[in-house]
């Protein structure tokens, strides 16, 4: 057994473990394999033990590991901050994005998304812990982008995804994931369907999953530690 393979043993038995503890069914979660800085043959391990979604941060690498693993039809999802002059590439090649944060690069990711493909999915990116150096929208903000977006041709708002500040404390990482989740039926509340809770990672997700992540993006717990961008 290769050590990805390992590694995503336990980490499935991690979310089944917080599932079953908090109530909730494994099969309500969706593991994303964060694969940024990573190559292509180390996808195709994770590959061969049966994972098929990944999440990249830099475009122009995800795109070179997309077209070596065009074979394998995976689903590619777009977690880094995106750029204007990056909008087209994204559009035309992911299936999802989840740092969704301004309208007007919705709107440039509504017009570039190619008719022959299915609309784009997204999630909103909330700043939960309001920290300067963090991308995202504040809070009070929500509800009157999720509604403009909502409404855009050739892209699916699917739910919120937030990245808190980092806490040891379960209780506090808790909490920042509370206030996601509230957000979220909110905003299902105010009529959007929404079903995605795009939240959680290698250090904190039976906290997100106790509080209703339905996909957490999980790397170091997978790959190992980062490598140096490719």
């Amino acid at each position: 057994m290769t050590t990805i393979s390992a590694n995503l043993q336990a980490v499935h038995a991690r979310i089944d473990a917080a599932a079953r503890k908090f109530g909730r069914h494994p099969s309500e979660i969706t593991l994303l394999a964060v694969s940024k800085t990573w190559p292509a043959s180390d996808v195709r391990e994770a590959v061969a033990s049966g994972q098929r979604t990944f999440g990249e941060n830099y475009v122009q690498e995800a795109l070179g590991k997309r077209i070596e693993l065009a074979d394998l039809g995976l689903e590619w999802h777009f977690i880094g901050p995106l750029q204007r002059n990056k909008t087209r590439l994204v559009a035309e090649t992911f299936d999802w994005l989840h740092t969704l944060d301004r309208l007007d690069i919705a709107e440039r990711l509504s017009a570039q998304r190619p008719d022959s493909r299915p609309p784009m999915q997204v999630c909103l990116q909330v700043n939960i812990s309001g920290e300067n150096t963090k991308n995202g929208v504040a809070l009070a903000e929500v509800n009157a982008l999720a509604q403009q977006i909502a409404a855009l041709p050739r892209l699916t708002l699917r739910g919120l995804m937030a990245i808190p500040a980092p806490q040891e404390d379960e209780a506090q990482q808790r909490d920042a994931f509370r206030q996601l989740r509230e957000a979220f039926l909110q905003l299902n509340n105010n009529g959007l369907q929404l079903d995605t809770l795009s939240m959680g990672m290698s250090h904190d997700l039976e906290a997100a999953i106790a509080e209703g992540a339905t996909l957490l993006r999980i790397g170091t717990a997978i790959f190992g530690n980062r490598k140096n961008k490719l």
